[in-house]
This record gives structure tokens, C-alpha cells and sequence, in this order.
């Protein structure tokens, strides 16, 4: 197929021609929709000619070769793999935009939307202006109700503006998402076998002194039950007998890797006063239950400090509190800074840090020193929401259930975002 030449540009940029040649085939359809053109010879042409040449890997204007030959064969979802399979124009919010408008059509919504997001997750650009566009995608079919069938007889399950964000569903597609990035992170260790670690540390329960087990290849003595839920309990213990090295084995039924997940957040977005957040070594997780490995402080809670002086019919003193209130406050400002919300906010789950050595006036008000290791420390990360995870503007309705500390939005029913933090305070 003859392309439209001009040696003196051609020569330093060998695709003009044939962007040229397309041009012509377009403005023949624009005139007369119905008549027959070369376009997808055209196309096809170009793409098998530059395919492999590297100046072109991430221009827009091939980017638009290829969409265009997609719609010509009425096949975009071929043409996406294989520029997925290439890396063609991956960092190009055009692909994702054009390959997730074709999946609307076809009424694949939760394709559509897992599209969008993929290309936010790659940060592809111009990033604002995609994000608009699937944020007009989900608010367009916000009426579409979960479970409701599209013209092709398929279960929608769309993503609406307002979400519940612990329930199990979106817990599972959110972990679907991102379980390519969990498997390569810092001590997260997926084990296939089912062992009986579980009923071993279940029965110390009763009897839980210096009893060691090996959880994953790794040595635990167990020192202790430190407290017990509906869907977790949690150990004291020594790692390889090492007094010096205690930690906290949090036993979770079903597996829940979704905390370890909210701990690698924290990890890579907070620096300075990281220790506030608490820490996670390792995860283990097996086919019904998961082994959490943290940090053991054993100073107590805000609620034992608090209650400490209950039973002697005192209050705290105000300047504790109004200590206190600073340091929750503070890390309520850096948590929502960088995209997360704790969302179970509570004295129970604040544990007071002390400096191992001696605090000094010169260093409180810039946190300096010892001071970096004097507060409170959030724990608890099994709610935690990931705003980035979420389209941006994203509100959110579900009840944490936690009596005394449910914020007036989810009393009432509406929608909240950083209000469900706030009621502590």
C-alpha cells in the first residue's frame, strides 16, 4: 500500500508519511461515512513496520495507529494484549480510556472499571484527565444496581460512588487487585500446607507459658494470651526464645491479609514517626487462617491509662490530656495525608510508647530526640481504608459497629470519609 511521502520530513521521522496516508483514509469517511476505504490495511501496515522500532514505543500518534486499526477489525481487546505483552504506550491514558469505553459498550462494566483503575495504578498521563473520566464512568452507572443483569445477561458489580469498604467484597476485589504487589513484599509468606500451628497456640490459651512453635520455619516461645476477639487472638512472644526479640502473633479466622497489606502502606508512604503506627514483620498465611507478626509493646492502652484512674475516682490531668490530644491529632493529620484512615480510631486501640531515655524541654516541640519514641502508637490495622485504592472523591457508607465511637454520619446513615476518625476526639 502507497503511502503519502515528503522526503525532507520522512527522513528524520519515518511514521509521518503514514500518518499522513491515515489522515486522507479519515477525511474520506468523514465526508462520506459509507464508503470504502484502506484504513485497516493502512493501519495494519504501519503497525507491522514499526512495531519493534523503539522511537516509537511511546508515541501518542502510534498509540492512536494501533486504537485505530482495533476499530477497524472490531477487535480492541486483541490489540490491548498485545500492546500490554509489548509495552506499547503503557504510560498513555488514551489506551486506557479507548480499550475501557470499548468494554462499556459491550455492557462489561467490572472490566471497564478494572481498566481505569489499572491505568491510575500506572499513574499513565495525563492522569488528572483519566481519573475524570472513569470518575464520569461510575457516576454515570451509579444507578445500576449490584447483582443486576446488563444487556448480555451479566451480574453487574460495579463500584459506586458511595462504598462500604469493609465489606467482604470489596476487601476481595481490592485484594485481587493488588495481590501481584503483595506477593513481592517484605515477609509475606503464602504457605500452602495446612499445619496445626493453630490449635497449638489455640490451646495455650489455658496453658500458654513457654510453650515454642514453629509457624512457617520460624521458632516462636510463646509467653502468653495477650487478648482475644470474635475473629483473632493475640500471643505474646519470643522469636527464636530471644528475650530482647518480643513480638505479637495475631491469629486471624479466615485469613486476613488485608492488614499486613494497610502495614506496607504505612511503610511506604510514612517516614519521620513511623514507630506511631505500630510495625509488621511477617504475615503467614494459610488456607483458612492467618499468623500476624507485630511489634509487642507492653505498656498498656490509652484505655488502661484512662481507666487507671477511673477506679480511683480521678481524671487524667489536663495537661496529659492536652498531650494526648496533640499526639492524636497529629496522627490523624499525617495518616490523612498520604491517603489513609485508620477507621477504628479508639483508645483501645492506642498503645503508650515511653522514651527509653530522658525527655528534655528543648526537644518537645520539635519532636526531636527522645521525644520521637514518647506517645501513643496505632494499632489495629484490619479497617484500614486505602483512599488510593479508590477512584478520587470516593465517599463511603458502611457502620464500623464499634458502640460509643460511631461517627454521627454513620448513625444517621449518609456518607463520611474522615469523620469516621474524628468522634475519639
Amino acid at each position: 500500500m502507497a503511502v503519502i511521502s515528503n522526503n525532507s520530513n520522512s527522513q528524520e521521522d519515518p511514521l509521518l508519511p503514514w500518518l499522513w496516508s491515515v489522515r486522507k483514509e479519515l477525511d474520506i469517511l468523514k465526508l462520506n461515512p459509507d464508503s470504502e476505504t484502506n484504513l485497516k490495511t493502512i493501519t495494519e501496515e504501519c503497525i507491522v513496520k514499526f512495531k519493534d522500532d523503539l522511537r516509537y514505543r511511546n508515541d501518542i500518534r502510534f498509540l492512536k495507529i494501533w486504537l485505530l486499526y482495533g476499530d477497524a477489525v472490531q477487535d480492541l481487546e486483541s490489540v490491548f494484549i498485545v500492546l500490554e505483552e509489548d509495552k506499547i504506550c503503557l504510560s498513555k491514558s488514551l489506551l486506557y480510556i479507548a480499550y475501557a469505553n470499548y468494554l462499556e459498550v459491550k455492557g462489561k462494566l467490572v472490566e471497564a472499571d478494572s481498566i481505569y483503575r489499572l491505568g491510575i495504578s500506572r499513574n499513565a498521563e495525563p492522569l488528572q484527565e483519566l481519573k475524570q473520566v472513569h470518575l464520569d464512568f461510575i457516576q454515570r452507572w451509579s444507578d445500576v444496581v449490584n447483582g443486576s443483569k446488563t444487556g448480555n445477561d451479566e451480574p453487574v458489580k460495579l463500584p459506586m460512588k458511595f462504598i462500604n469498604p469493609w465489606a467482604s467484597s470489596t476487601i476481595n476485589n481490592l485484594l485481587k487487585d493488588i495481590n501481584p504487589r503483595m506477593l513481592k513484599y517484605k515477609g509475606y509468606r503464602m504457605l500452602k500446607k495446612n499445619i496445626s500451628t493453630k490449635q497449638k497456640l489455640s490451646s495455650l490459651l489455658k496453658n500458654s507459658r513457654n510453650k515454642s512453635v514453629d509457624i512457617g520455619g520460624d521458632k516462636y516461645l510463646i509467653k502468653g494470651c495477650s487478648g482475644q476477639g470474635g475473629f483473632a487472638e493475640v500471643f505474646k512472644a519470643c522469636v527464636n526464645s530471644d528475650p530482647n526479640e518480643t513480638v505479637a502473633l495475631k491469629i486471624q479466622t479466615p485469613a486476613f491479609p488485608w492488614e499486613f497489606y494497610m502495614y506496607r502502606a504505612l511503610d511506604m508512604r510514612i517516614s519521620e514517626e513511623r514507630s506511631s503506627f505500630a510495625f509488621a514483620h511477617k504475615v503467614y498465611i494459610y488456607s483458612d487462617y492467618s499468623i500476624l507478626v507485630c511489634d509487642y509493646l507492653d505498656h498498656g492502652t490509652l484505655q488502661d491509662a484512662i481507666n487507671s484512674y477511673v477506679v480511683l475516682n480521678k481524671t487524667l490531668e489536663e495537661e496529659l490530656c492536652m498531650y494526648y490530644c496533640i499526639e492524636m491529632l497529629h496522627m490523624l493529620e499525617m495518616l490523612h495525608k498520604v491517603g489513609i484512615i485508620h477507621g477504628d480510631f479508639k483508645p483501645d486501640n492506642l498503645l503508650i510508647r515511653y522514651a527509653q531515655n530522658d525527655l528534655t524541654e528543648e526537644g518537645f516541640c520539635g519532636r526531636t530526640g527522645s521525644w520521637r519514641d514518647q506517645g501513643l502508637c496505632l494499632i489495629d490495622w484490619g479497617r484500614g481504608i486505602d483512599l488510593r485504592l479508590f477512584p478520587d472523591g470516593t465517599e463511603f457508607k458502611g457502620d464500623c459497629r464499634t458502640s460509643g465511637f460511631r461517627c454521627v454520619e454513620m448513625q444517621e446513615n449518609r456518607p463520611w470519609a474522615f469523620q469516621a476518625s474524628g468522634l475519639i476526639l
